[in-house]
Parts: structure tokens; C-alpha cells; sequence
């Protein structure tokens, strides 16, 4: 699709996007642990609200007892993201990720594109060789986030001290050439246009086709409380982007209904508008609650999988390469070897 087909899709009417995306497809999720190890941020992002409250760090012993306290809970995906903190480098992440990937099984998803710029920046490292180091400590997956749009004179307004878009989208296409998988976001309903919008997915769906390596793709609505704007996208306007990525990014595996920023009946809205996965049981969330997100901070599976059957839809389990390990089909759970 051109960015301008896109434009288009967004001026369509929410049930004609409906009926374009309706499916069949289990909806999955993961039992999962986000862990946020510091909000002490060098870049304070306008959008942000995170770097705003109290400042804490935690050391590498921290991160790791919350890591092995999820991964004896039952999760396979350890979600690691924080900030750009001026007093951490490479070495405190290759200490986290050694000391947790020899402790447990549970994957390594990571840092976001743009705490990989920063830290590899900070450290007067490359980026291929800053991510290796990782790699090889036991790093396997990028989170998504710090995409916001990848338009530059918008994130010059809304994070001014960020990477820039080319900028993310390197580390993501370097990643992916290393062996690293990733996910990507947008974060939408502030100062950006429906062509931003179209300029940003058009841009992650043309890396997608050079690399195969991006996983899902986690459409983002704006929660304003404790940044410095007050814009909100509606609920119609979050199905149609949601509805509108899945059409666009067919060559993602997932478009997550990401209920943590939704909201819980919202996201199983959703999954009649294109989102195929409910992301986790994430647990201890932080940057999103610190921003006005009302949800709870964990979900169990039987709340998760009750979500999609409400939408009619069949609950599967999956791990973080979504890959699907077990299916919940009526009162049966079939297990995938």
C-alpha cells in the first residue's frame, strides 16, 4: 500500500473496517512479567509522565529477583524496559540478562530501539556491537516502544532528545540482521495526523519486508495525565487504527489489543477489529499507570481467556515468538508438543 492508500483506509467508516478484517484465527497471549527497571531519564520526553514520579533504579540483583519471581509464577516472556538513565551501560544489562538466562528458561524481550541508541551512543559503541553483547548475554527480543510516530518534525515536538525515526528504524533493521526479533508500536492521539499515522506504518511495513523480524505490532492510544498535553484519541478512532494496522501490516504475526492502555472492554472490542492478541498477564506495569491508565496491574489467564471468549473468538496460549503452546477450545486444552 502507499502511504496515501492508507490516508484512505483511515477515512472509512468503523463497521466497513470491521467487515474488512473480520477472522477466524485464535486470539493469543502470553504469561508474562514486565519488569521497569529505573524512570531516571536523560531524554524527560514531552509525552512522558513516567519520568515524572519519584525516581527509582533498580541494581542488576533487583531486576533479576523480579525476573526469576516471574519466571516461578509461570512466565515465559520477560519484558525489560526503562528510561535513559545516564548512570547505566552496557554492563549492567549484560549482568541482568547473564544472571537471569542462566537461572531460568523464560525469554528475554528488552529494550526498546531508542534505549538501544542511547546506551550505545552513551557507551561509544555501535550499535551491531552493542546489541551482540546483549545477544550474547541472553538478550532475543526488542520491546516495541519508542517508535511514538516516525515522523521527525513530530517528534520534535513530543520527544525533542530522542533518537530519531531513521534512527529507530536502523537499530531495528541491525537487529534484525543480528538475529534479534522485536516488536513495534505507535503511539497515537496527540499532535499527529492521520498521514503521520500512514507515514509511520507505511515505514515499519516496508522494514518488515526487507527483514522478516519485526513480531507484532502494539497500536499505543495516548493517555495525556502528567505530560504536557491534553488530547485523547476516542474509542472509534483506537478500533479504526487498530483495524487499519492489521490491514496494512499483514506481515505481522500479531496486532496486539494491548488491554493494559485500552482498558479491558475496549481490547475485547478489539478482537472484532482486527487485534489478534491480548499481549499477558504483564503484571506490574508502570510507564502506562503513571500516565492515567486505570486498568489492573496483572491479569490471570482465566481473565484472559474468558476476554476472548466474549468476543467470540478462541483462546490460545502462546510463547514470545508466538509460537501457540496450548488452545482453549470450549472446555478443552489442547497442548501443542
Amino acid at each position: 500500500m502507499s502511504i496515501r492508500e492508507i490516508e484512505e483506509l483511515f477515512r472509512k467508516d468503523l463497521h466497513e473496517l470491521g467487515c474488512m478484517v473480520n477472522s477466524s484465527e485464535p486470539v493469543t497471549f502470553s504469561i508474562n512479567a514486565h519488569i521497569n527497571y529505573s524512570n531516571v531519564c536523560e531524554t524527560r520526553c514531552r509525552i512522558c509522565a513516567y519520568h515524572r514520579g519519584r525516581q527509582f533504579t533498580l541494581s542488576a540483583d533487583e531486576v533479576v529477583n523480579e525476573a526469576l519471581k516471574g519466571s516461578r509464577k509461570g512466565a515465559r516472556e520477560l519484558h525489560i524496559v526503562g528510561s535513559h538513565n545516564p548512570e547505566l551501560g552496557v554492563e549492567y544489562f549484560e549482568e541482568v540478562f547473564k544472571k537471569i538466562s542462566s537461572q531460568c528458561s523464560a525469554t528475554i524481550k528488552a529494550l526498546t530501539a531508542a534505549e538501544v541508541y542511547y546506551y550505545a551512543k552513551k557507551e561509544r559503541m555501535s550499535i551491531r556491537e552493542f546489541l551482540n553483547r546483549l545477544k550474547s548475554a541472553g538478550l532475543e527480543i526488542l520491546a516495541g516502544g519508542g517508535a511514538e510516530i516516525l515522523v521527525d518534525n513530530v517528534r520534535r515536538e513530543i520527544c525533542p532528545r530522542k533518537c530519531r525515526s531513521e534512527e529507530w528504524l536502523r537499530v531495528m533493521r541491525i537487529a534484525h540482521e543480528s538475529g534479534i526479533k522485536s516488536n513495534a508500536t505507535m503511539l497515537f492521539g496527540h499532535l499527529e495526523s492521520i498521514r503521520h499515522r500512514a507515514i509511520h506504518l507505511y515505514r515499519i511495513r516496508k522494514l518488515q519486508d526487507k527483514t522478516n523480524g519485526f513480531l507484532a505490532f502494539i497500536p499505543l492510544p495516548f493517555h495525556p495525565e502528567g505530560t504536557d498535553f491534553s488530547f485523547k484519541p476516542s474509542p472509534v478512532d483506537i478500533l479504526k487504527t487498530i483495524a487499519v494496522s492489521r490491514l496494512v501490516l499483514s506481515n505481522f504475526r500479531g496486532i496486539k489489543a494491548y488491554w493494559v492502555m485500552l482498558g479491558l472492554e475496549l481490547a475485547e472490542i478489539a478482537l472484532s477489529y482486527g487485534a489478534n492478541d491480548l499481549d499477558g498477564t504483564v503484571g506490574k506495569e508502570r510507564i502506562a499507570h503513571s500516565a492515567g491508565a486505570k486498568t489492573p496491574e496483572r491479569l490471570g489467564v482465566e481473565e484472559l481467556v474468558k476476554i476472548i471468549r466474549n468476543a467470540n473468538r478462541i483462546p490460545a496460549e502462546r510463547d514470545a515468538f508466538f509460537n501457540i503452546l496450548k488452545i482453549y477450545e470450549d472446555r478443552k486444552v489442547w497442548v501443542r508438543e
